[in-house]
């Protein structure tokens, strides 16, 4: 989905010291430095980005296309197209996801489910070294 594509662009922020109780829907991009207590889901008819930061923390459920993290979620984590989970991402719950990427140091306590798709289909490895 977000391969050559542009990504969606980040249009809300739920800034550092901030706390939000309930469900939160957005579109396109989200930024969450604070605390959100309740479910975080993206409008299913638009591509969509949520970006987790270190400082933030998310107690629900968690559905976007791309989910960034970096922080610290307590639930389960729906990335329909690509997860990244970040050194400093700490997880408390199942995730889903169509691709992961996993840095050292990023922790995940509960299940990891990848979304099916054709059978045996795998995305394409991109090497982060380039050896040209």
């Amino acid at each position: 989905m977000f391969g050559k594509k542009k990504q969606p662009p980040i249009k809300s922020l739920i800034a550092h010291g901030s706390r939000i109780e309930g469900n939160y829907i957005f579109a396109d991009g989200l930024r969450v430095d604070g605390e959100v207590v309740g479910d975080i889901r993206a409008n299913p008819d638009h591509p969509s980005i949520l970006v987790i930061s270190e400082s933030a923390s998310v107690t629900g459920v968690i559905h976007a296309d791309h989910v960034i993290v970096n922080g610290r979620v307590l639930g389960p984590v729906h990335a329909s197209e690509l997860l990244e989970l970040q050194p400093k991402a700490d997880i408390q719950g199942d995730v889903s996801y169509k691709a992961l990427e996993m840095h050292q140091g990023a922790i995940i306590t509960g299940q990891l489910r990848p979304l099916g798709g054709a059978a045996g289909e795998k995305p394409t490895l991109k090497l982060a070294a380039n050896n040209d």
